[in-house]
């Protein structure tokens, strides 16, 4: 049988290898790191986590909660590596990076069936093949894409937020701490500030300099993964009621602060801070002026500076079936960022899907369609059936099918609505035994 082609080793490229080979399928994935790298990665890893190490949150009461405990009962490599490196994060699931990464690549390069070939790919192979390879495509690939897809090729920005050496944080001001007390002791260290403290922080801010755009001006800001200053321009308050918040939060005298800018432990050993929300376009030198302003984080150290950076996808509703293969080329399936879902999870269960159809395929089966009420399947309608303007997006209950309640459960909508949808899942898997064994 010939291999299957996953292009691009990202979290949905994993994923997709993965859910093949342990189907029997051959495959060849490629990465074309460390040969070429993006704007934004900085290590050759399989699955790297390029921006925050959260994968949100754990709760099936959320729907990335639920969407992750899906892919759990679809024996997901990703949410395995995720659950097997957790770090404290409160009601969150959130991981070490690096042991991340090294989980899911010694997974795949134990398999006999998967084939890691480094290099760019620049001709889409022929056969079966999927497409994950990332918002941050290579300019090679994105030619190709470009020829496939014409002129519905579309373009986003994204940042990235920095990362705090713990050992230069002035704990004698800084406090760990929850909000409301969530999560197995204190997840979080918060840095609080007074409204002077705020005020001057946010002038700063506003005036701060950025880095230029340059051939991407005209982009847009994924609203869920907004720079700090643009959040800022919206108005005094917005930070203090977006990852400034102070609500659920007090000092360790019982007070209550102004705004609280949060930093959540990006390795196992704690010895690097990610700035919760800081994603940011600030020139590297007014990231170090500004964001040292901060109470707390005056003598910080960076191990890593916030970067903005091109993320690309493709039209999906126009282009797509809901299986995720291209409507005019139906052995070549697009997974990932690149299809339009949003964040790693979304990613990653864009390639478990993809993988699970791409055998299908292979085997010359029927392809699989996701339930509607389950996460996995209201999310991959989103992004196949046309309708207005396409935007990325997350998974979230405004994705699934009404559900009927009685005015006493409106407070127990989400979780009913997630009973319903691993009821769905179950009776899917059931359903199509064939498939999942």
């Amino acid at each position: 049988m010939n291999a299957v082609s996953v292009i691009g080793g990202g979290l949905a490229g994993c994923e997709a290898a993965y859910q093949l080979a342990k189907r029997g399928l051959p495959v060849t994935l490629y990465e074309m790191r460390p040969q070429k790298m993006t704007p934004a990665h900085t290590t050759a890893n399989l699955a790297e986590l390029v921006c925050s190490n959260s994968l949100r949150a754990s709760s099936v009461e959320n729907a990335v909660g639920l969407l992750k405990e899906e892919m759990r009962r679809l024996d997901s490599l990703i949410i395995r590596a995720a659950d097997a490196t957790r770090v404290p994060a409160g009601a969150a699931l959130a991981c070490d990076r690096e042991a991340f990464s090294l989980f899911i690549e010694e997974a795949l390069t134990a398999q006999p069936l998967v084939q890691l070939i480094r290099q760019e790919v620049t001709v889409i192979p022929d056969g079966i093949v999927i497409i994950a390879a990332g918002p941050l495509a290579s300019e090679g690939l994105m030619e190709q894409i470009g020829k496939l897809v014409g002129s519905k090729a579309l373009f986003f920005h994204d940042a990235i937020a920095p990362l705090v050496f713990a050992e230069s944080i002035d704990m004698s001001k800084a406090f760990f701490a929850s909000r409301y007390d969530k999560g197995e002791g204190a997840d979080y260290l918060n840095c609080a500030m007074d409204r002077c403290q705020y005020l001057r922080f946010y002038e700063e801010l506003l005036t701060a300099q950025l880095h230029p755009l340059h051939d991407f001006e005209n982009e847009k800001v994924f609203e869920g993964c907004m720079p700090i200053e643009a959040m800022a321009k919206r108005g005094l308050d917005t930070m203090r009621f977006g990852p400034l918040k102070p609500v659920g939060l007090k000092r360790p005298d019982g007070t209550e602060p102004y705004a609280v800018v949060q930093l959540r432990s990006d390795n196992a050993t704690a010895s690097l801070y990610n700035m919760v929300g800081f994603q940011t376009r600030l020139t590297h030198g007014e990231q170090k002026r500004v964001f040292t302003l901060i109470p707390g984080l005056e003598q910080a150290e960076f191990a890593r500076l916030g970067t903005m950076h091109r993320n690309s996808y493709i039209n999906s509703p126009q282009l797509l079936q809901a299986d995720l293969s291209l409507k005019t080329r139906p052995e070549l399936f697009f997974a990932g960022q690149i299809t339009g879902v949003e964040g790693y999870v979304e990613s990653a269960a864009a390639g478990l899907a993809a993988g699970i159809n791409a055998a299908e395929a292979a085997k010359k089966r029927q392809p699989l369609i996701f339930p509607e009420q389950t996460a996995l399947g209201s999310l991959l309608r989103y992004i196949s059936i046309p309708g207005g303007a396409f935007q990325p997006m997350n998974v979230n209950f405004g994705l699934f099918p009404p559900i009927k309640i009685e005015k006493n459960q409106r407070k127990q909508k989400n979780l009913l609505l997630a009973q319903r949808a691993l009821q769905e899942l179950q009776g899917f898997i059931e359903k199509n035994r064939q498939a999942f064994e």
